[in-house]
């Protein structure tokens, strides 16, 4: 009796041993399939490119196969804009021989807010637990989300934001919400299989790039509407309604979106608003999701945050049948953007921009108040080709950098009457340097520095070379506001006079030529300095504090008194006699041309650059025949304008 009940004690310790054994291998098992469905959950979620390997291809499951269960969770995740979440998978733990783990999701639906985060859990059935096979995952909508229904889908739909508006002189709205027509592919609208053809159809009628839209026509969610272009309520082109009839999938959307007066309002400084592109999304997944709206170029890019204040995002669980409502299982509400305040007149813009020729070469105009730098208009022509020349255009200047070298032989002991030799000709180390081709006659010889400043004579400037020492004309520069670089919260080129290479190259920079450059804002500010009597610094967003260079030397007042006679001259007896009839305050001006190549041809830069009271304004056309003739009219006619 002893020996059977020690038999039976043996034995049934035994099979306690071997049973623990049996739960402990059951359990590293499903621990093993766990580890590979965490990887495999966040992996399918993220945007996929053709080609690429199934991420759960490791794994059996015990309903349908692994390319299967990939399709299922892409069509519940499809709609979550592209979000990657973070998913971690919890010890396996055993119950009355059931293997599970909790899921713990994280989906970062808007960037600086709290995660939508919540747990599921995963069923796994081990290897030594079947009769046969791998270790099977249990997988349905449940894991996904809970309390997720079989036929239900995730929705993350973007809760539009107030974009701030961006406002002008006095308070005046130049940029806000203004009424829309947005034209897209609705993927729900249309059949997998007719979904690239639809979208090369309506690229083409709108007339963007077929090949990126197609592509993110391809890669968007079954419910999601991917933009092509935006009309401005009222103007889509004749006969669009009919053409976009015929397009499967294609729908309008009625919205808003921050916009300008006018298409072409100071397009290249404001910049403009719309859909995120891919590649926003690829470099900042964080902030961007497909779908959102943001600033794309200009002020609307660089001050994006301040402008587009937080999207919201509220995140549905959507069934499968046809009306069925909607449950809501997150929300975070949109935050306002702030207001962008910046320097630009509407009037004296939309002014500047009418007077630019609609047609020829580019052409750009700046205007500024001497008395606070403050830019008022910095408009560009469709010649410009959407380039901002008018603050960032980078172009010799001509003979309206003679106003700098002006000052630098002034400070060298020149006076407004110091006699000077102008010459038809002169010559630098084998460099034959000549006035334009109608310079007066009677101005040629021996005359004041005035009168050379006046008619714009080359060869008097050139021949005072030696009076000036190595850096005197980049430090009288400096003064009027131009060859020093400074952040001024927009895209501004301030020029450069860069130390010459050579004695033809430093006769060059004299006349604003060799390797002298400078964009109209700067020439602008070197005759709003002049007029002003210190050197002043162009400001255009008030938000940004803006200090004149410690490296600029005062203009002294007698420099400038000096330099406001000269420039009047120009107007009273010069090349600037076109403005000598202007009312109102005297004009101080100076012309310029300056030579470039264009392939084979060299051809020549016209500018004019004029100040009358608090107003300084600069011209500049890339191909004219000169100064006077060219951008003298146009400047003529935004000053009569402005009065």
């Amino acid at each position: 009796m002893r020996r059977t009940s020690a038999a039976l004690i043996s034995l049934l310790l035994l099979g306690g041993a071997l049973s623990a054994c049996s739960g402990s291998d059951a359990t590293a098992e499903a621990d093993a399939a766990a580890r590979k469905l965490e990887k495999a959950l966040v992996a399918a979620a993220a945007p996929a490119e053709e080609g690429d390997p199934n991420p759960f291809a490791g794994l059996a499951f015990s309903s349908g196969s692994p390319d299967e269960v990939l399709e299922s969770y892409r069509a519940l995740v499809g709609g979550m804009a592209g979000i990657t979440p973070a998913v971690t998978i919890g010890e396996v733990s055993e119950s009355k021989d059931r293997y599970t783990a909790p899921v713990a999701w994280s989906w970062p639906v808007v960037d600086g807010a709290d995660p939508w985060s919540y747990e599921t859990t995963a069923e796994f059935r081990p290897a030594s637990t079947l009769d046969e096979g791998p270790t099977q995952v249990v997988f349905g909508p449940e894991v996904v989300a809970p309390d997720l229904a079989d036929g239900e889908t995730l929705d993350a739909v973007t809760q539009a934001t107030d974009r701030g508006d961006i406002t002008g002189a006095d308070g005046q709205v130049l940029v806000t919400e203004r009424q829309v027509v947005r034209v897209g592919i609705d993927r729900s609208r249309v059949d997998p299989a007719a979904a690239q053809s639809s979208a090369r159809a309506l690229a083409q009628l709108v007339g963007i790039d077929v090949k990126p839209y197609v592509k993110a026509v391809e890669g968007a969610g079954p419910r999601a509407f991917v933009e092509a272009i935006t009309y401005r309520a009222g103007q889509e082109p004749a006969g669009f309604a009919d053409a976009l009839a015929t397009i499967p999938g294609a729908h309008t959307v009625d919205g808003e979106l921050a916009l300008a007066p006018s298409r072409d309002f100071a397009a290249p400084i404001l910049g403009r608003v719309g859909p995120v592109t891919a590649e926003m999304v690829e470099k900042e997944p964080e902030k961007y999701r497909s779908g959102d709206i943001a600033g794309l170029s200009g002020l609307q890019a660089r001050y994006d945050d301040q402008l587009r204040g937080s999207v919201g995002r509220v995140v549905y669980a959507v069934p499968a049948e046809e009306g069925a409502e909607r449950r809501e299982l997150y929300r975070h509400d949109a935050e306002p953007g702030r207001a962008l305040a910046i320097t630009l007149d509407p009037d004296l813009q939309t002014l500047a921009e009418a007077t630019l020729p609609a047609t020829g070469p580019a052409a750009s105009l700046v205007a500024l108040r001497p008395s606070d730098g403050a830019i008022l208009a910095a408009a560009n022509n469709p010649g410009t080709g959407g380039q901002n020349h008018a603050t960032f255009g980078q172009f010799a200047p001509g003979s309206t950098f003679k106003i700098v070298t002006s000052l630098a032989l002034l400070r060298a002991g020149l006076t407004p009457d110091s006699p000077v030799e102008c010459t038809p000709t002169t010559t630098v180390d084998g460099k034959q340097f000549k006035n334009y081709s109608d310079y007066p006659a009677s101005s040629l010889g021996t005359v004041a520095l005035r009168e050379a400043i006046a008619q714009s004579c080359n060869t008097a400037l050139i021949g005072e070379r030696d009076a000036l020492a190595p850096g005197d004309l980049a430090a009288a520069a400096a003064t009027l506001g131009l060859g020093i670089d400074h952040d001024l919260g927009f895209p501004a080129y301030f020029g450069e006079v860069p130390a010459p290479a050579s004695d033809t190259e430093a006769a060059a920079s004299l006349i604003g030529q060799g390797k002298v450059l400078a964009s109209p804002m700067a020439m602008a500010t070197v005759i709003a300095s002049v007029q002003a009597g210190h050197t002043v610094v162009p400001r255009l967003v008030d938000q940004v504090d803006v200090a004149v260079p410690a490296e600029a030397t005062p203009l002294a007042p007698g420099e400038a008194d000096q330099l406001r006679a000269m420039l009047r001259q120009v107007v009273t007896e010069g090349s600037g006699r076109g403005l000598a009839d202007l009312p109102g305050p005297p004009v101080l001006a100076k012309t310029g041309t300056a030579e470039y190549a264009d392939g084979d041809a060299v051809r020549t830069h016209a500018w004019m650059v004029a100040a009358q009271g608090d107003l300084a304004v600069a011209v500049f056309v890339q191909t004219g025949e000169s100064g006077s003739q060219t951008a003298g009219p146009i400047l003529e006619g935004f000053l009569r304008g402005a009065l």
